[in-house]
C-alpha cells in the first residue's frame, strides 16, 4: 500500500495513472479537431464552423453533469477501494452506473426540446441555426453513451486502472475518424450528411467507447467487480451519497466558463480581433492544461484509496509528490508553449507579426508564464476532490473568480489601460489567489477524513 512507498515511488505511480489519463484527454481533444478539420472541407464552410462552435459550446455545457458525477464516482469509488472493501465498489458500480445513464438520457433529450432557443440565445442566426441543429439533434440522443464513457473511465481510475479507459479511446477514436469520413462528405459510396455525418461519428465513437468499457469491467481482467445486465433499484442514500459528492464540482465548473465569458465580454468592449485571438489561445490552453488535470485525477484516485486503507500520512505525501509533479511538469509545458508561441500561432495559418498574431502571442505568453501556479493549484484541488471535499475548491474557484480575476481583469484592462494583456493578466493572477487558498484549506485538514465512507 501507499503507506510503504517513498515520496519517489508515489511520484512514479501518479505518472503511471496518469499517463494514460493524459493520453485520453489528448484524444478528446483531437476528436473535435477531426471533426472541424472534415466540416472545414464543405462548401459551405464558413457556415458549417459556425454552427459546430455554436453546437460544441452546448454539449461542453451538458458536460458539467457527467464531469461532477465522474468526480464523486472517483472519490467514493477509491475510498472503498482502499478499504478492500470490494462489496461496496461493486454496489457502487452498479448503482451509479444505472444512475448516470438515467440522468445522461433525461440530459439529452430535455436539451434537445430547447436546442433551438439555447442556439439562438448563444447568438446564432439564419442558416447557422438550421445546422446546428442537424449536429445537435443526433449528438444529444446519444448523450447517455457520452456519460457512460466518462463514468466507466471513472470507475477505473478509481480502483486504479486507467489503461484500459485509454486504449478503449484509441478505438472509439477511430470509430469516429471512419464514420466521419464516410459521411460529412460521402465517401466510398455513403450519402453525404455534413453536420449530421460529423454527429453520427461522435455518438458512434462513444456507443462503441461505452460498450467496450462495459465489457471490459465485466471481464475476468477486474475480478473483484462484474456489471449486471439486468436493471437494479436505485437505492436513495447511496445515491444521495454520489449526489452531495458531485453537485459542488458540476458547479465549479459553471462558475470557471462564467469566468471565461467575462474575459471575453471585456475583450469585445477593447478590440475585436482580441476575442479571435483568445479563441485562438484557448485551443492552447485546452492542450497546455491537459497535463495537470491528469495528474489531478490520478490523485484524487490514490488520495481516496489512502483516506479508504485509513492512512492519512499516505494521502499527505500523494499531496506532496503530487504538487512537486505537477508544478514540474506544468513549468516544463509553460517554458515550450512560450518559447513557441510564435510557431504555435503560425500553425493556425496566422501570421506572428500582425495584430492578430501579436495579440495571440501575448495571450500564450500570459498563459506560459501562469501554468506553473496552475499546476499547485489543480493538485491540491485533486487532493480535496479524491477526499471528497469538494465543496471547498468551489468556494475557492468563487471567491477566485468575483472576487478576485473579473476585478483585477477590468481594473488592469480598462482603469489603468493595459487593453486586452490586463484582463488576459487577470486569469494567472486568480491562480495565485486560488493556490493561496487551495493551501490554506489543506493545512486546516478538514479533508482528511479515514474510512470507506465519506
Amino acid at each position: 500500500m501507499l503507506e510503504d512507498k517513498s515520496a519517489l515511488q508515489i511520484q512514479q505511480r501518479l505518472l503511471s495513472l496518469s499517463a494514460p489519463v493524459i493520453g485520453l484527454n489528448v484524444l478528446g481533444v483531437l476528436a473535435l479537431v477531426v471533426d472541424t478539420a472534415m466540416c472545414g472541407r464543405l462548401p459551405n464552410k464558413a457556415a458549417v464552423l459556425t454552427a459546430l462552435g455554436f453546437g460544441s459550446q452546448i454539449a461542453f455545457l451538458l458536460m458539467v453533469f457527467i464531469w461532477g458525477m465522474s468526480v464523486g464516482a472517483v472519490a467514493l469509488v477509491a475510498r472503498a477501494y482502499g478499504a478492500k472493501d470490494f462489496g461496496r465498489v461493486q454496489h457502487l458500480l452498479v448503482q451509479s452506473t444505472e444512475l448516470v445513464a438515467l440522468v445522461g438520457f433525461v440530459v439529452g433529450a430535455g436539451t434537445n426540446v430547447f436546442a433551438e432557443d439555447l442556439l439562438r440565445a448563444l447568438g446564432a442566426e439564419g442558416e447557422v441555426v438550421t445546422l446546428g441543429l442537424e449536429y445537435l439533434r443526433p449528438l444529444l440522443w446519444g448523450n447517455a453513451f457520452l456519460y457512460l464513457n466518462m463514468h466507466f473511465a471513472a470507475i477505473l481510475r478509481g480502483v486504479g486502472n486507467t489503461s484500459i479507459a485509454f486504449w478503449v479511446a484509441v478505438a472509439s477514436n477511430a470509430v469516429n475518424v471512419l464514420v466521419n469520413y464516410c459521411l460529412i462528405l460521402g465517401n466510398w459510396g455513403f450519402p453525404s450528411l455534413g453536420l449530421t455525418g460529423a454527429a453520427y461519428g461522435t455518438v458512434a465513437a462513444q456507443m462503441v467507447g461505452a460498450l467496450l468499457l462495459a465489457l471490459a469491467i465485466r471481464s475476468d481482467r477486474l475480478p473483484d467487480m462484474h456489471l449486471p445486465l439486468k436493471l437494479v433499484r436505485l437505492e436513495w442514500p447511496l445515491i444521495k451519497d454520489l449526489v452531495r459528492v458531485s453537485w459542488p464540482v458540476a458547479l465549479d465548473l459553471l462558475v470557471l466558463n462564467a469566468g471565461f465569458l467575462s474575459i471575453i465580454g471585456m475583450l469585445g468592449r477593447l478590440d475585436d480581433v482580441a476575442v479571435a485571438a483568445h479563441g485562438l489561445g484557448l485551443r492552447v490552453q485546452s492542450l497546455a492544461f491537459v497535463p495537470g488535470m491528469s495528474i489531478s485525477q490520478a490523485t484524487s484516485a490514490l488520495t481516496g484509496q489512502a483516506l479508504g486503507a485509513g492512512s492519512v500520512p499516505s494521502a499527505k505525501r500523494v499531496a506532496w509528490a503530487s504538487v512537486v509533479l505537477c508544478v514540474a511538469i506544468m513549468a516544463l509545458v509553460g517554458g515550450v508553449v512560450i518559447f513557441f508561441a510564435p510557431d504555435i500561432v503560425m500553425s493556425f495559418d496566422v501570421e506572428a507579426t500582425s495584430h492578430l498574431g501579436q495579440l495571440s502571442v501575448q495571450w500564450i505568453e500570459v498563459l506560459g508564464y501562469g501554468l506553473p501556479i496552475v499546476g499547485v493549484y489543480v493538485a491540491l484541488a485533486g487532493v480535496l476532490q479524491g477526499a471528497g471535499d469538494t465543496k471547498t475548491p468551489l468556494w475557492v474557484n468563487v471567491f477566485a473568480t468575483l472576487a478576485m480575476q473579473v476585478p483585477l481583469s477590468w481594473f488592469l484592462g480598462f482603469v489603468v489601460g493595459w487593453g486586452p494583456f490586463g484582463v488576459w493578466l487577470g486569469f494567472p493572477l486568480s491562480f495565485v489567489g486560488k493556490t493561496g487558498l487551495g493551501i490554506v484549506a489543506y493545512r486546516w485538514g478538514h479533508w482528511a477524513k479515514t474510512g470507506d465512507r465519506l
